[in-house]
């Protein structure tokens, strides 16, 4: 897979031209409305037709099987397919085998070189029984270069037949569903949810839902329920118990606590509160996580932050999702959402205090459209990455990369005259941001959230990572 970055000049022909792919591909890959308008700084995945394919109208895995020499089994596996019968317009797959037919002088050492896998996988491939004895003409098969294994977790919000098909198509690429959100109530029960279908589709792709538990009521999070809560050891034992059996209830493999602007007083007695918790779930076999503020100093001062104590969450729980994502916040200054110096800045202090492998990485898979100059008061409107592009290509500009923040951003003037700046992600931050969890060596990620179609973001992440499944 190639990621480009669209050039004045550039058609769909001449870019699949230069890497070797076709028109329906590109078109299939990203999710093109109109073939015929493309937008200069636009970044396009452009699948490698000798490796990858993108699933069409009509396909099913046989026919795909066939036309690539290899088995359906062989592709269930190399894309971590739960049923070969459920598959989907525009899924990627990647082929387990690459066909090379070998030239004059060249020898395993050379190709493993070149496909970046090793002489012993091609000779366990085309069972080589004298390593030597290869020939020009000879066709052999070169095995896909090994990803690394990662986690990944996805929140949702939708829990409408819309989100079940979702989940549905984007399962595979999650280890974890995390429906938003049960909230805790001032005598230590919990709110209800119906988000069974959903559940059910996680689990047909064999991901792991997580209850989501938070202290967000009324529209906010509530610092005085979580206080409430987290200062009676008794209502903190009831809410334990209400956990477990909604857990229990509804098929849950764990919990995750997104317990924000709790109050600085309330710092140990969320310590203690996760600890009874995981003492009473561990044995049971589920887990515990928590979602953390984006913090870049242990002291950091502010309500989102201070009861947030890395060290401690990084000891007791199995993993935490920071938060690296809202910088550039509905209510604030124009800005990119996630820019990757600042992710980084948290990152820095984070494997300080927490082990790299509890740490999955916030993800965003959304931008903002702010009407600019920006005034206090305002409110930027969500967009998705699909959006951000229609919205350059109706008013006619081009896209521009931030090389510090690393994400796309470009200005427009609508019909009244009213300027506006759009930060979003496309091919490219999404790729900045696997290299980054690649670099710190974490868990892996963590997306906010799903309903907000990011066709780029699956295919750069399979390009990159196998997902880690548990159940």
């Amino acid at each position: 897979m190639q990621i480009h970055v669209v050039q004045r000049g550039d058609t769909l022909w001449r870019i699949s031209q230069r890497y070797g792919s076709t028109t329906s591909q590109i078109v299939l890959a990203n999710q093109l409305e109109d073939p015929n308008v493309l937008i200069v700084g636009q970044s396009l995945v452009v699948p490698e037709t000798k490796r990858e394919y993108i699933i069409q109208p009509g396909d099913n895995l046989w026919s795909v099987a066939q036309r690539y020499g290899t088995t359906v089994q062989a592709l269930v596996e190399a894309n971590q397919i739960s049923n070969p019968a459920m598959i989907f317009v525009g899924q990627m797959l990647t082929m387990p085998f690459l066909s090379h037919t070998v030239q004059s002088g060249e020898a395993l050492w050379l190709l493993a070189q070149r496909y970046g896998t090793t002489v012993e996988a091609i000779i366990q491939a085309n069972r080589i029984a004298n390593t030597s004895q290869i020939f020009p003409g000879q066709v052999l098969r070169i095995p896909a270069k090994a990803r690394p294994i990662t986690e990944v977790n996805a929140y949702t919000t939708s829990t409408s037949e819309e989100g079940r098909q979702e989940v549905l198509s984007l399962g595979r690429y999650f280890t974890y569903l995390t429906p938003f959100t049960y909230s805790i109530r001032q005598d230590g029960s919990i709110t209800e949810m119906n988000e069974v279908p959903i559940l059910n589709a996680a689990r047909a792709n064999r991901v792991a839902p997580l209850l989501v538990l938070t202290n967000f009521t009324g529209g906010k999070f509530d610092s005085d329920l979580a206080a409430t809560v987290l200062r009676s050891p008794e209502l903190q034992d009831a809410l334990i118990t209400n956990i477990l059996d909604k857990i229990k209830s509804k098929n849950y493999l764990g919990v995750n606590f997104d317990f924000e602007y709790v109050k600085p007083e309330d710092r140990e007695n969320y310590n203690t509160f996760l600890r009874k918790t995981v003492a009473r779930l561990r044995p049971e076999g589920f887990s515990v996580s928590t979602a953390l503020a984006p913090k870049v100093r242990e002291g950091q001062k502010g309500l989102l932050y201070e009861a947030h104590d890395y060290a401690a969450h990084g000891e007791i729980v199995d993993f935490v999702v920071l938060m690296t994502y809202e910088w550039g916040w509905a209510g604030g200054r124009p800005l990119a959402i996630a820019p990757i110096n600042e992710v980084k800045r948290v990152l820095d202090y984070a494997v300080t205090a927490i082990p790299r492998n509890k740490i999955l990485m916030g993800m965003p898979l959304y931008g903002r459209d702010w009407k600019i100059p920006w005034v206090q008061g305002t409110f930027a409107q969500i967009v998705t990455p699909q959006e951000a592009v229609r919205l350059a290509a109706r008013y006619g500009v081009d896209i521009q990369y931030h090389e510090t923040y690393q994400s796309p951003f470009f200005h427009y003037v609508d019909e009244s005259g009213q300027e506006h700046e759009v930060w979003f992600e496309d091919a490219r931050s999404f790729q900045t941001k696997f290299d980054t969890v690649k670099q710190y060596g974490l868990r892996g990620v963590s997306y906010w959230v799903l309903g907000s179609p990011s066709p780029q973001n699956w295919l750069v992440q399979q390009n990159n990572f196998m997902v880690r499944k548990i159940i």
